[in-house]
């Protein structure tokens, strides 16, 4: 009878054993798709904070990054470093403007935008891959700019290096999105960051309000979870980006921008409202510019396949209200496509630059 018991008992014990390393597979899963870390690191980090995955990244990302910008940043070596604000409205003194072009003047009325996940999580080259997003600005001289995988030093050394930008931050710890408006275009009005209730990965949404050329925006930006087996909460955030595009006021021009991670099925699951359109597809669904995730041409990342994919989406909807000029996508195209220097390209991803016309 003894032995019988026992038996039960080590069965027991196995079940619990089996359902709790079940459990910590899955929060592997999750750090690791977010830290990039191999299993022994993954495992590691985890432990080490009681398999609580939030407290884990934040510590992971933790990691003084500032050294790696010491050089680009040198002139400000003796200063105080000033505490990191969600919305930079001031730049300090010593800052130099690298991205002070003014447009055209054929471009002048055009409001113009980049998005781009800049892939500050890997560490490899940081300091050249930042100044080359840096080089895209001065190129391309955006309105507006969204971001994704920002971590603190990378802000840090944008409000250095191109002030002529306010910049607008998703978050301040681990990694996350930020906005930047050129100043002498673009009026900031408010902002504010939407949570996603039931996300994994620490994910929000970035919203600000601003005008240009008299003319009301709702911009928007953010970094969907990711991996394959989160489509499901990749669908529930777009709903969210989805409702507060249709739901803006019908003087306010809505644009969203940011590392979607969609694939095409579950944008068809959850539908566009009729008055949303994907910019891509508006102008014609050109091949040249489908995939801003690309492992057959972007090296940056090593793996073992070949994935491209259209990670990378704008959607817009313009203002309906009779008297207020109706912005329209007119141009597109992928940037960052040649490899800097150091023989890497700026991020894993391609940006998107896009171009919006008076009607």
């Amino acid at each position: 009878m003894a032995s019988t018991s026992n038996t039960e008992n080590a069965s027991s014990s196995n079940t619990v054993s089996n359902v709790e390393e079940e459990a910590r597979a899955r929060l592997c899963a999750e750090f690791a798709a977010i830290a990039g870390t191999n299993s022994g690191e993954t495992r590691r980090h985890l432990a080490e904070h009681g398999w609580d995955v939030e407290r884990a990244l934040n510590s992971f990302f933790e990691a003084d990054m500032d050294k790696l910008f010491e050089e680009d940043l040198q002139e400000n070596e003796g200063s105080p470093k000033p505490k990191r604000q969600k919305v930079q409205e001031k730049p300090a003194q010593a800052c130099i403007d690298l991205t002070g072009d003014s447009p055209s003047e054929e471009d002048n009325h055009k409001l113009s935008l980049i998005s781009w996940n800049v892939d500050g999580l890997d560490t490899n080259n940081l300091p050249e891959r930042a100044r080359g997003l840096c080089s895209f600005l001065v190129l391309y001289t955006p309105d507006v700019v969204f971001l994704q995988e920002l971590i603190p030093s990378y802000i840090d050394y944008l409000r250095k290096r191109a002030v002529s930008y306010m910049i607008i931050e998703g978050g301040e710890e681990g990694y996350f999105t930020g906005m930047m408006l050129k100043k002498s275009r673009v009026k900031f009005v408010e902002s504010e960051i939407v949570a996603y209730p039931t996300t994994q990965m620490m994910r929000n949404l970035l919203v600000t309000q601003a005008t240009f050329k008299g003319q009301k925006l709702c911009l928007m930006t953010s970094h969907f979870e990711s991996c394959k087996g989160y489509a499901e909460e990749r669908m529930k955030q777009l709903r969210v980006v989805m409702q507060k595009m249709k739901d803006a006021p019908d003087d306010v021009t809505s644009l969203f921008g940011g590392d979607t991670n969609l694939r095409d099925t579950e944008v068809a699951k959850v539908g566009l409202p009729s008055s949303v359109c994907d910019v891509w597809e508006r102008l014609g669904k050109e091949e040249h510019c489908r995939y801003t995730w690309d492992t057959k041409a972007n090296s940056n990342k090593t793996v073992p396949y070949v994935s491209r994919c259209r990670f990378d989406r704008v959607y817009f909807r313009p203002a309906a209200k009779e008297g207020v000029p109706r912005l329209a996508p007119d141009h597109m195209a992928l940037v960052g496509l040649e490899k800097l220097d150091c023989g890497r390209y700026t991020s894993d991803h391609w940006g998107i630059y896009c171009s919006f016309t008076a009607g």
